[in-house]
C-alpha cells in the first residue's frame, strides 16, 4: 500500500455515540486500531459514561447493545478517553488519521479531546475518508456493510454498531480498496461532500471539500 510511503502509522478509528449532532450529542465508545508498515501495534476500545442525569435513546441501544448500566459500570470518564485516543498518536513522525465517514467521527473526536487541551494533537496528522474513497469506487448503497460485502470481508470483518469492531473493519476495508487500486495518497484530506446539502458539520481546516454524487463519475480528485 502507497499510504506506507508518506506515513509512519495509521490509526483507524470509530465512534459510537448518543445522536447525530456533535454540538449536543457525545461519544459513548470509542474504538481505534493503530498500524505501522500494515501491522496492527495497539488499539484502544473504551466506552465513556454518561453526565449525570443523561439518558440513552432507546434507538442508540438498540442499535449498539450498548446500556446505560454497562457505560455506568464499564465507562471511563471523557479526560481517560481523551487521553488513550492521543497515546496512540505519540510518537509518530507522519501520523495518518483514518475513519468510515470521517467527517462524522472527527468532529465528535474533536469534542472529546478539547475540553482538556488535547486538540493540539490533531494538527500533526492528515486525514482519509474510507468513505469518500469508497463512493468512487461503488454505486450506491455506501455503508459499511456495503464495503464490506463488496470487497469480501465478510469472514473476517463485521459492521456491527460496536467501535472497535467497526474500526477493524474500516482498517480491512481500506487493504481491500489499496489491493483493488492504490491511489488512496490521492484521497488524503480531500473529502467528499453532500452535493445539494454542502459539508455536514464543523469544517476542518486542512481538509478539502468536494461534491460528491451517489454515482461514479469520475474519480473526485479530478473533479477540481
Amino acid at each position: 500500500m502507497k499510504l506506507w510511503e508518506q506515513f509512519d502509522r495509521i490509526v483507524v478509528f470509530d465512534t459510537e455515540t448518543t445522536g447525530l449532532d456533535y454540538r449536543r450529542d457525545r461519544i459513548i465508545e470509542i474504538g481505534a486500531v493503530s498500524l505501522e508498515d500494515g501491522v496492527e501495534t495497539g488499539g484502544m476500545d473504551l466506552f465513556i459514561r454518561l453526565p449525570e442525569g443523561r439518558r440513552l435513546d432507546p434507538f442508540i441501544v438498540n442499535l449498539t447493545g450498548i446500556t446505560e448500566e454497562r457505560l455506568e459500570t464499564e465507562g471511563v470518564g471523557d479526560e481517560e478517553a481523551a487521553r488513550a485516543f492521543a497515546d496512540l498518536l505519540e510518537g509518530a513522525e507522519r501520523p495518518l488519521i483514518v475513519a468510515y465517514n470521517a467527517q462524522f467521527d472527527l468532529n465528535f473526536l474533536y469534542g472529546l479531546l478539547q475540553p482538556w487541551g488535547l486538540a493540539e494533537v490533531l494538527k500533526k496528522p492528515r486525514f482519509l475518508d474510507a468513505l469518500t474513497v469508497y463512493k468512487d469506487r461503488r454505486d450506491y448503497p455506501h455503508k459499511l456493510e456495503n464495503a464490506i460485502a463488496a470487497y469480501g470481508l465478510e469472514d473476517k470483518a463485521v459492521n456491527s454498531h460496536r467501535a472497535i469492531d467497526d474500526a477493524r473493519a474500516a482498517a480491512l476495508a481500506l487493504e481491500a480498496m489499496a489491493a483493488e487500486r492504490d491511489d488512496l495518497e490521492r484521497y488524503v484530506d480531500l473529502f467528499g461532500a453532500h452535493p445539494k446539502y454542502g459539508v455536514s458539520g464543523r469544517r476542518i481546516s486542512s481538509v478539502t471539500y468536494r461534491a460528491q454524487t451517489y454515482e461514479r463519475v469520475r474519480p473526485l480528485y479530478e473533479l477540481a
